[in-house]
């Protein structure tokens, strides 16, 4: 028997997953600590600008049944520039999700020890984190396992866990709901929020999801005819990634209720929302970061195989060997970094810096390539899709110097 759901889940719900990290549910919560509600339009943009790049990155996929990093290769016709956009992208991929695979281990280990317990033991005077090794092996095994539908069913699963804690949450917590509107409709921000804004739209608009998405509806869609229903099931996943988030800044906000909480991550939310939720307050805060944490881990290995994959030019499926030991690589350096509790300050200003550059620079290519005829015959870019693509780019650049700034502070 055919679910009837299905249609609404798929490669747009690993898309979802993806950006609704330990580092998403953090800036959320700061920002609904710090600016209360008027910043939920940032989000709201941010769900926006996705919906267009990741429909674009589909459409490509369908259409020519190729990644967006097998684009990028094929229509650099000059090998200096075509062997600089490989080693750029595959820094900023690669390298930055193996920078920030340790966060996401680290988020989901965070959520389980608010839910249970941790397991450390000592071995030569080093703590090493049994609960990152027992994460990245259930993300290990999902992931060699190849099987996509698999990988599907289980990110979608979590996904709707995420959902029903945060929404229930911003719902239980009773949030003013005038003050929500005026936030999502009203865009406002002091210059002191700025950088805050552009973190919000950073968490939410990220390149690696623009590789991971052209590649996995290939997966699922094979025809024309699809576009359609790829059109839907992107607009279903992506606003429910916004969604959680938009939840989270509420939650955040109506806790805080205009005090300057001592709240400087997202774990320590739970202990202002016990007088609410009493002895729930841990539990539903472990459960989305736990939740929040493992996704994360999964997909952002999966995303640097993909890309990795389209710009070498390699064309066998999830269970080839070079792709395996691409996502083993992130996935691996990932669990080392939490288990040991390393802070990788270096690797991760390294990838600040890749993706500040590439992030505007790929917003633009995809434009380029949208707007190709005679890849994409009439299912190239409109004049509409093309005007908001330019202002999507325009803030990429904002947020690609947020990235920069943050390691160079130029200001």
């Amino acid at each position: 028997m055919n679910n009837p759901f299905r249609k609404y889940f798929g490669p747009s719900t690993l898309v979802a997953a993806a950006f609704i990290g330990p580092g998403t549910v953090t800036v959320c919560t700061l920002a609904g600590v710090r600016s209360g509600y008027v910043l939920l339009w940032a989000l709201l943009f941010s769900v926006i600008a996705t919906i267009v790049l990741q429909e674009m990155t589909g459409r490509l996929g369908i259409i020519t049944q190729k990644g967006f990093g097998e684009a990028i290769r094929e229509q650099l016709g000059n090998p200096v520039i075509r062997i600089s956009a490989i080693i750029l992208v595959f820094s900023a991929i690669v390298v930055g999700n193996i920078a920030y695979e340790g966060g996401n281990i680290s988020g989901a280990v965070l959520g389980w020890e608010e839910l249970f317990v941790g397991f450390d033991v000592t071995v030569g005077g080093s703590v090493i984190r049994l609960s990152s090794l027992v994460i990245g092996a259930v993300a290990f095994l999902l992931l060699y396992s190849g099987n996509f539908k698999r990988i599907v069913n289980v990110m979608t699963a979590l996904v709707g866990i995420m959902s029903i804690v945060f929404v229930t949450t911003a719902v239980v917590i009773q949030p003013d709901v005038s003050a929500i509107f005026k936030g999502l409709f009203i865009p406002t921000a002091s210059p002191d929020e700025l950088l805050t804004v552009i973190a919000l739209i950073g968490t939410t608009v990220v390149p690696y999801n623009l590789f991971l998405h052209a590649s996995t509806v290939q997966e699922r869609y094979s025809s024309y005819a699809q576009l359609s229903e790829m059109r839907v099931e992107n607009a279903v996943g992506i606003v429910l990634g916004g969604l959680i988030s938009m939840c989270i800044v509420i939650t955040s906000a109506a806790a805080a209720d205009g005090s300057l909480a001592e709240i400087n991550s997202a774990a320590d939310m739970a202990g202002q929302l016990e007088p609410l939720l009493g002895s729930w307050a841990k539990s539903f805060m472990g459960i989305g970061l736990f939740a929040a944490g493992i996704t994360s881990a999964v997909t952002a290995p999966l995303a640097a195989a993909y890309a990795a994959k389209g710009m070498f030019g390699w064309k066998d499926d999830l269970k080839d060997l070079k792709f395996r030991v691409v996502w083993m690589l992130v996935l691996f350096t990932g669990m080392i970094f939490s288990a040991f509790s390393i802070n990788p300050v270096k690797l991760i200003e390294f990838a600040q810096i890749a993706n500040g550059i590439t992030l505007p620079v790929i917003a633009v290519f995809l434009l380029y390539i949208m707007n190709k005829p005679l890849l994409l015959g009439t299912n190239s870019n409109s004049t509409q899709q093309n005007i908001f693509g330019v202002v999507v780019i325009l803030v990429t650049i904002l947020v690609g110097f947020r990235s920069l700034n943050s390691v160079f502070n130029f200001f």
